[in-house]
């Protein structure tokens, strides 16, 4: 029995391996297709990761703000409350970094008259010269620079004064608290 021509020039459709199981390969456009997919998703991805990243920060950055506030109430309330009016205002010109039971690991120290390059971006910085905390913008994709350029904001202690009242005939205008906020006001994923 002799088999056809036709049955002898059929490749066969699969390779056969191991346990007589069928093995076939991919086609170098299935594999192209499959490396073009994979880098799509990658790259979203990776993009993704970036855009949390940079929100991840501005958080942090909010959270030691945020900490520092209260330090700074908490101080204010306690100076107020010995009535030494003359030590709160003193609030205004101190390094907020100390108020905190312990320092971020991102706070790089005091300088004088820093520029962008002084610290690292990503850290906290305080500004001798103005004094002001200083806080370097790491990823800045989503956030809107300063009339400098600058990629950095600054945040100050603003002493708050009661408004003098006319209508009692005496200066009223004593200090009536204290906040920690930007000086400029800045935009970052707004």
């Amino acid at each position: 029995m002799s088999k056809s021509p036709r049955q002898q020039a059929a490749p066969p459709l699969c390779k056969r391996g191991a346990g007589g199981i069928c093995q076939r390969g991919f086609t170098l456009i299935e594999l192209v297709i499959v490396i073009v997919i994979v880098a799509i998703l990658a790259g979203t991805l990776l993009n993704r990761v970036w855009f949390y990243q940079e929100q991840a920060e501005k958080a942090a950055m909010v959270e030691v703000a945020g900490a520092i506030q209260t330090a700074l109430v908490l101080k204010y309330g306690r100076l107020m409350a010995r009535g030494t009016e003359a030590e709160a205002t003193a609030l205004a010109t101190d390094n907020p970094m100390n108020w905190l039971a312990k320092q971020p690991a991102n706070y790089s120290g005091e300088y004088y008259d820093p520029t962008p390059r002084s610290v690292a971006p990503g850290n906290w910085m305080f500004d001798l010269k103005t004094r002001e905390l200083v806080y370097v913008v790491g990823r800045a994709e989503y956030f809107v620079a300063d009339k400098g350029g600058q990629r950095w904001i600054r945040y100050r202690v603003n002493l708050l004064h009661e408004p003098a009242r006319e209508t009692t005939g005496r200066n009223s205008g004593g200090l009536a608290g204290v906040l920690f906020e930007p000086v400029e006001p800045y935009r970052w994923f707004d």
